[in-house]
């Protein structure tokens, strides 16, 4: 998002004077193309790193403000979430070594954030979607406190009437509501721009807009959200339903998003994307205006464009169009945002390369795409990507039916290698980033393919906040190696010895897999889930999952005594506990045990705004507190 200076509460005059200056940037925009003062002949490259922040627990961790007093704001950024942080990159020329240089710079930034977040009990992890996420992560005390994220919540949340919602399918079913604008903070990326000039812009966008899909499929690494397997890359829903702003009416009509992959072929030039952006979505945030860029203009200088580049800050296209100034030529560039952070840097880059490779070659190869594929097609393909990985079977040109891993090993991997030869890349780089593209294909290996195998491995026995944890531990001991995902290890459940840190609180502890009863279901019904199950609490919720009570063994118990024909008269309602004690998940675990031990019960319902969300028993406290002695006894 733009960096300038916004109107906290701007009113209507504000708000008119910005859509003025904004329109006066398109029209000085137009003159420019018009005029030739766009940079042209250029092949400049550049990236942005977003990460996540996590604790000793591997829970996201609010220091992005902190880390920054000791990191060079020349390269370092704030995002939406305290959690996250976004490094950026200097642009390179496509040409030679860039690529080496590319991986040794975000090497050195990431080298350097995490030597500031081990002085804070820091750590950086690098992933689509952090695995160890929960709700409970996403209030308002984790914004970034600065004016453009709190107005950004403030209208978007009065757009969608304070409900955030998310419905996904994947291996696993997430639907969710939330109160705030932070299930975008879920996200983060590794964002690619790539500098055209503004005669070819259009003919390239739409280019990008083919190759994104299998582009995604060979590197998806966001498989989980808030502890459900989903997509592949699940960014891709989470981030277009997190910022839907339409309301109802809008819905039903089929207004477009605000997060989208677009409607259609850009046909002449980067002003249509603008215009249709500015007519089809009004302005969340304003800004004061700059001086006049035509008056500018006039006088020779190179206007800044600042209320067309903020605007263009909030629709966020997958492929998104840019405006820059770089030694005060003014140029254009695509960014694209559908690739996640992660795994590794190394993944990164050899992505980074085979995209570029692409740009430089098919638009050689292939000519004008949107005479060869329909505008559905490339749309139908890219959400293909995100859902099914290399799994996933495309339409590509000319109507051909085709699998992702084997248009990419037999067409795409030889075409990229073409064009950055082609651009005097060195071979060794050329050789180092797209082989490993290559084996990661070959292998099946990606990101999220990994994570989903090593969930699939951990499922025997490891409860679910371990097996997450687990599976960020991992992550972040292969990133340090820097050693690419098809080489890694299935994740493993590590020993629960020493690792305080992992139960602090009931949310690291709880069972979130629960058998319920309803308050109208007969007793039997309760008593046959405790005997299946080996259960001695079974909650009470109603239909919206409220908790409206608790049925123990020590209650059926009592009414079993007087016979199996008496209980089954009797409904759940009758017998259980109403107002039971509860805690949260961001109750301490300490706190739960003196709960428990103060009220002389076995187990604490878990509940957030009233509705059921886990439970945690006894035997979950007693099932770590043997390794956490015995690490204690051995002095550890």
């Amino acid at each position: 998002m733009a960096k300038e200076e916004i109107s906290t509460l701007p009113d209507d005059a504000q708000r008119r004077s910005f859509v003025r200056s904004m329109l006066e940037d398109v029209r000085a925009l137009e003159r420019m193309i018009e005029e030739g003062w766009i940079e042209k002949g250029v092949r400049r490259i550049g990236a942005e790193q977003e990460m996540f922040l996590v604790d000793r627990s591997l829970q996201p961790a609010n220091m992005a403000l902190k880390m920054l007093e000791d990191l060079p704001a020349s390269h370092f950024v704030t995002e939406l979430a305290l959690f996250n942080l976004e490094a950026n990159l200097t642009p390179l020329p496509l040409s030679g070594r860039s690529f080496s240089q590319m991986e040794a710079e975000l090497v050195r930034l990431l080298t350097q954030a995490r030597e500031v977040a081990a002085k804070n009990a820091t750590q950086i992890v690098l992933c689509g979607i952090l695995p160890t996420l929960d709700k409970s992560h996403l209030g308002l005390d984790s914004i970034t406190p600065i004016p453009r994220y709190k107005q950004l919540n403030r209208i978007m949340t009065e757009q969608r009437g304070g409900r955030f919602q998310a419905y996904i399918k994947g291996l696993d079913e997430l639907q969710t509501v939330h109160d705030n604008v932070m299930l975008e903070a879920c996200n983060t990326s590794f964002q690619l721009h790539f500098q055209a000039g503004a005669d070819e812009f259009a003919r390239l966008y739409n280019l990008a807009q083919v190759i994104v899909a299998p582009l995604l499929a060979a590197g998806p690494n966001s498989p989980v959200l808030l502890k459900h397997r989903l997509w592949h890359e699940t960014r891709v829903a989470l981030f277009q339903q997190s910022l839907d702003t339409r309301a109802e009416h809008k819905v039903e009509r089929g207004v477009r998003q605000r997060v989208s992959f677009g409607d259609a072929w850009v046909k002449g030039s980067i002003l249509e994307i603008f215009r249709d952006d500015i007519a089809r979505f009004r302005s969340l945030i304003t800004a004061a205006g700059d001086e006049s860029p035509l008056a500018m203009l006039d006088r020779g200088e190179v206007p800044p464009l600042k209320s067309l580049r903020l605007h263009n800050g909030t629709v966020y296209r997958w492929n998104r169009p840019c405006y820059g100034i770089t030694d005060g030529k003014p140029h254009l560039r695509i960014e694209c945002r559908v690739l996640p952070a992660g795994p590794t840097v190394r993944d990164e880059v050899a992505n980074a390369a085979f995209f570029y490779g692409l740009m430089t070659q098919l638009d050689t190869d292939y000519g004008d795409v949107s005479k060869r594929m329909v505008f559905d097609d490339a749309k139908a393909n890219f959400i293909a990507a995100a859902r099914y990985g290399l799994q996933a079977r495309f339409r590509w040109l000319d109507g051909k039916a085709i699998g992702a891993d084997e248009l990419i090993l037999r067409d795409l991997l030889p075409a990229a290698r073409k064009g950055l030869q082609t651009h005097g890349v060195d071979a060794a780089d050329i050789d180092t980033y797209l082989n490993t593209i290559e084996a990661r294909v070959q292998s099946g290996r990606t990101g999220a393919q990994w994570a989903f195998d090593s969930l699939a491995a951990m499922s025997g026995g490891a409860r679910s906040a371990d097996r997450y944890r687990a599976l960020t531990a991992a992550m972040a001991k292969n990133q340090e190696a820097n050693r690419p995902v098809h080489e890694w290890e299935l994740a493993k459940a590590g020993s629960r010895s020493g690792d305080r840190d992992s139960y602090r609180t009931v949310g690291q502890l709880m069972t979130t897999d629960l058998f319920t009863v309803h308050d109208d279901d007969i007793v039997d019904l309760a008593a046959s889930l405790m005997e299946w199950e080996h259960l001695r609490h079974v909650p009470v919720e109603d239909h919206e999952g409220r908790l409206l009570g608790l049925v123990t063994h020590r209650a059926l118990m009592r009414i079993l005594t007087r016979g199996r024909t008496a209980a089954g008269n009797t409904t759940v309602g009758e017998i259980m506990e109403r107002d039971p004690v509860t805690c949260a998940p961001e109750t301490s675990t300490v706190e739960a045990i003196a709960l428990m031990r103060a009220h002389k019960i076995g187990s604490l319902p878990v509940v957030r705004d009233g509705r059921l969300v886990g439970i945690i028993t006894e035997h979950d406290f007693f099932e770590i507190s043997g390794p956490l002695l015995d690490n204690w006894l051995k002095g550890g």
